[in-house]
């Protein structure tokens, strides 16, 4: 496709007058909303203080797209009226090093929130679904795999889970009931001494290499005109003008709009205009391994409900994420965690990722919310809008929220709803 189509193709019609927007954040979810507004004529700048594109939270996640309900550390301590919480005994955050009343605070909020569950697991579907129109429209392979399967070690375990998977069942999510003999037969990688009670099929569940789809995103939006400027540290936001003020630049970056998609230093950029969002990174790890042997590692994504660990394929790697931790960015590695990643991959598909050789081990932040919700929509200062704090499912949540802002930005109903993410909720 050629660069100028790139934007053009498939746009929706746009009554209102374009605008000059910034977005601060070059993540996933930035990448994402400098695409829709883009999609709809607006100019974008996208400011981002890394040297690249999905260098920090999106850089070597999970990749889990829906079912969002089905994501470890996605949802907040307390049961919501929705739908009962079946995983209450993996609530557990370690604190690490660095950790201190700011994170005790958070976690104490977390805790004895609700999770708008319904909201997110409708716009988790509604956001596969255009991630996948996107990516088909534009060609961009992004590694992505079918289905996830749910192993349970023990009946208890199973039992647990039963009502989250009814819950999903009346939503419309396609859940299928196995024995371990008939998840062998979808996953034939299994080793056989794997301690297999039971498991569950998301068949529809997709997943995939986020970093690598904001790349390709990030590159073809370039190639048509959106402005992306690297190695910029935006140290304040202006209302009244709107604007940005940039670290080393004397004067300040007039628009019309902008939007903050910073993740983690959200709340630290929001805070002097008195947005204070209840915001804290907490860190989760993962391991890219070369695949070792193909018919000994994962087709979908699995995950261990017990561990609360996830086991993908992404194109010629096999990534094992997991844990969740509050503390310090550069608080050591968790040995422990990281054992437990290694141990997790090899209980399941022993010999399909080669973890002698060179890794890639990864400690990343998921910024998030006190309730589990992203902060989407306008702010109180004008011309201040959030797409931020979408924790562990950002990926998921990513291009939803996307389009639903740009509706909102643009006085339109969004296609699917928002309600409970409201910015101004805090």
């Amino acid at each position: 496709m050629a660069a100028g189509a790139y934007l053009q193709s498939a746009r929706a019609p746009f009554r209102y007058q374009s605008m000059k927007i910034a977005i601060v954040g070059a993540g996933i979810i930035g990448v994402t909303t400098a695409y829709e507004f883009a999609h709809d004529g607006h100019e974008v700048t996208v400011l981002e203080q890394r040297s690249a594109a999905a260098e920090e939270a999106s850089f070597a996640n999970a990749g889990l797209l829906s079912p969002y309900l089905t994501t470890p550390c996605t949802i907040a301590g307390k049961p919501s009226p929705t739908a009962q919480r079946p995983w209450h005994t993996h609530t557990g955050i370690r604190l690490a090093q660095g950790a201190g009343l700011h994170e005790l605070a958070w976690l104490w909020r977390w805790r004895r929130s609700h999770t708008p569950l319904s909201t997110l697991e409708s716009l988790a579907r509604y956001s596969r679904e255009r991630t996948q129109a996107i990516a088909a429209r534009h060609e961009l392979d992004f590694e992505a795999s079918t289905g996830r399967l749910l192993f349970f070690r023990t009946t208890k375990q199973r039992a647990q889970y039963q009502p989250l998977l009814d819950w999903m069942r009346e939503a419309g999510t396609a859940v299928q009931d196995m024995d371990a003999d008939a998840a062998r037969q979808v996953e034939p990688g299994l080793s056989p001494e794997a301690p297999l009670h039971s498991a569950v099929l998301l068949p529809h569940a997709v997943s995939g290499n986020c970093r690598l789809f904001a790349q390709m995103l990030r590159q073809g939006m370039q190639g048509a005109g959106v402005q992306f400027v690297f190695n910029a540290q935006v140290t304040s936001l202006s209302s009244q003008p709107t604007g940005i003020w940039v670290n080393g630049e004397p004067d300040m970056r007039r628009f019309d709009a902008v939007v903050v998609c910073a993740g983690a230093a959200s709340h630290t950029l929001l805070r002097p205009r008195g947005i204070r969002l209840p915001m804290a990174p907490v860190f989760g790890y993962s391991v890219s391994a070369p695949l070792r042997e193909a018919t000994h590692a994962p087709l979908t994504s699995a995950l261990d409900v017990q561990e609360q660990i996830t086991i993908t394929r992404q194109g010629q790697r096999v990534r094992i994420t997991g844990g969740a931790e509050l503390g310090s960015p550069q608080a050591a590695h968790h040995h422990a965690t990281l054992q437990k990643l290694y141990r997790t991959v090899n209980d399941w598909f022993p010999g399909g990722a080669q973890l002698s050789g060179p890794l890639q081990i990864w400690r990343g932040a998921r910024p998030t919310l006190t309730d589990g919700a992203p902060a989407l929509g306008s702010t109180a200062l004008p011309g201040i809008w959030l797409n931020t704090g979408h924790g562990a499912g950002g990926w998921a949540l990513a291009c939803g929220c996307a389009r639903a802002l740009a509706d909102m930005l643009s006085q339109r109903a969004p296609e699917i709803s928002v309600q409970g993410l409201e910015a101004q909720r805090f």
